[in-house]
């Protein structure tokens, strides 16, 4: 087991790309970190550089307190699992599992025992003499996450492992690797765009965007206090509803105005947003915490209904409150709703939060 360290780590490609700029992260012994971000934002080419596939422009890498920059991806100790499985067509399972050891030089009877091992974390048992053109994607999923047990790695990395099954098999892949974590608690790195298998499965969360660190939190933190708008945009789906709003009010008691909506703000909200009387900022508000009916005092305003989307356990919709459109979730689906009723949205004030409109940074 190890800790990874990345310091003021840089990547360009040629002259004019800068991929990773400034890159400072701590994976703990044990640690399970996901990154995630959109496409291009750095988050591959970070695993690629830990695991030596990459060079580093500048910077500092270092696994289990050992500077890895000029080793070989060989001997930095590390598993990756890939996109695309790269497993062996023309090799067995057990072969499959066998070829990093007995590269190693590994004695027969101890590769038997380590495949033997990973077979029966994994399932694989049934499945050691079949070729990779035999199994479904999740099976071959299963294999290329056997062949880094076997070699019991310092440090597990993951570039987006699930992005190629559908997504019954995602969920059922995604229960796979936690079970694995509690059996194998082996240091890992889980790159993924997909910001619910990166709030499911990382111990922490690191948000990334055009090369830059924009949060590292648990996934709580980075759901309920994301440092920035893209943050907050990023994660949670369907994604967060930003108006522009003008901060009101006397002495204390502050309110956030739209056209069509006046809404109370947070006793800790009115205290961060004290300089701001008077003046444009973003509010933002998750479609979960929308609901229909009156709310507390100052905290409820009328829309009108544009768009529904009927999902069997609830109703997405789409609603028009002033000049604002707004997606609301969790409607209960025996709602009787259609385009263009008239209703009562709410929104508890502690739910609300704020962006400096310059910066995008939050308001606290």
């Amino acid at each position: 087991m190890a800790e990874v360290v990345l310091s003021k780590v840089n990547k360009y490609h040629g002259q004019i790309y800068h991929a990773v700029k400034d890159l400072d992260l701590t994976v703990a012994d044990q640690e399970f970190v996901a990154l995630v971000g959109p496409s291009g934002c750095g988050k591959s080419t970070t695993l690629r550089m830990i695991a030596g596939l990459e060079d580093v422009s500048s910077g500092e890498i270092r696994i289990g307190g050992r500077r890895v920059n000029d080793l070989p991806p060989r001997d930095r100790d590390v598993a990756m699992v890939f996109q695309n499985y790269a497993l062996y067509q023309h090799m067995s399972v057990y072969d499959n599992l066998a070829f990093g050891l007995r590269n190693k030089k590994l004695a027969e009877d101890k590769i038997k025992d380590s495949i033997g091992r990973a077979a029966g974390i994994l399932g694989l048992e049934e499945l050691l003499q079949r070729k990779p053109r035999q199994l479904s994607g999740g099976q071959q999923q299963r294999v290329a996450l056997g062949r880094c047990i076997v070699r019991n790695p310092k440090v597990f990395l993951f570039d987006e492992p699930l992005s190629n099954l559908d997504a019954k098999l995602r969920g059922q892949m995604r229960l796979e690797i936690k079970r694995l974590r509690s059996r194998v608690p082996t240091t890992s790195i889980f790159v993924t765009h997909d910001q619910v298998e990166a709030m499911t499965l990382g111990d922490r969360v690191v948000v990334m965007k055009e090369g830059r660190i924009q949060q590292i939190g648990t996934p709580l933190e980075v759901y309920g206090n994301p440092a920035n708008k893209f943050v907050a945009g990023f994660i949670g789906a369907p994604s967060m509803n930003f108006l522009e709003v003008t901060i009101r009010g006397e002495g204390t008691t502050l309110h956030a105005e739209a056209p069509g909506m006046r809404l109370g703000v947070s006793p800790a909200t009115d205290r961060a947003l004290a300089g701001w009387r008077d003046k444009r900022v973003t509010m933002g508000v998750r479609p979960e915490h929308l609901s229909l009916g009156n709310g507390a005092l100052e905290c409820s305003f009328d829309a009108s209904v544009e768009v529904l989307e009927q999902l069997g356990s609830e109703i997405l919709m789409e609603a028009r409150a002033g000049d604002a459109t707004l997606t609301v979730a969790r409607i209960d689906p025996q709602a009787r709703l259609l385009a263009g009723d008239r209703l009562r949205l709410s929104v508890q004030p502690e739910r609300l939060h704020f962006f400096d409109p310059a910066t995008e940074k939050a308001i606290r």
